[in-house]
């Protein structure tokens, strides 16, 4: 599965759990689009459009985290939160990378196959 952040392909490396399993199956079928919206200082956070398994644990977030709340939203992280969530990956750039992509106002998310 790839991430792309405003048309630019980031890695990631993606949890191995029925979420992700769930987003696999859903991206086979179409792409997975997301207007993000800044939040809190260190957060984007966009509606999936629909529920997905979840098994939230209790957490600290990292830069680079990616995880779904609630079941039905997605949350990219250029800073640090804890609550509880399910993991779905993390972006593998650098601190700097990841802020610069995520802290200046709103993105949009493809998640593709």
């Amino acid at each position: 599965m790839k991430l792309f952040i405003n048309e630019q392909e980031i890695p990631v490396i993606w949890e191995n759990n029925k979420t992700v399993k769930e987003f696999m199956e859903e991206v086979n079928r179409k792409d997975i689009v997301v207007s993000m919206s800044m939040y809190s200082n260190n957060e984007q956070v966009g509606s999936l459009g629909r529920s997905y398994s979840k098994k939230d644990t209790y957490m600290t977030t990292h830069n680079g985290d990616i995880v779904l709340y609630n079941a039905s939203n997605i949350v990219l992280f250029y800073g640090s939160n804890s609550w509880d969530y399910t993991k779905l990956g993390k972006m593998d750039l650098s601190k700097q990378e990841v802020i610069d992509l995520l802290s200046n106002g709103n993105v949009r998310i493809t998640i593709t196959k």
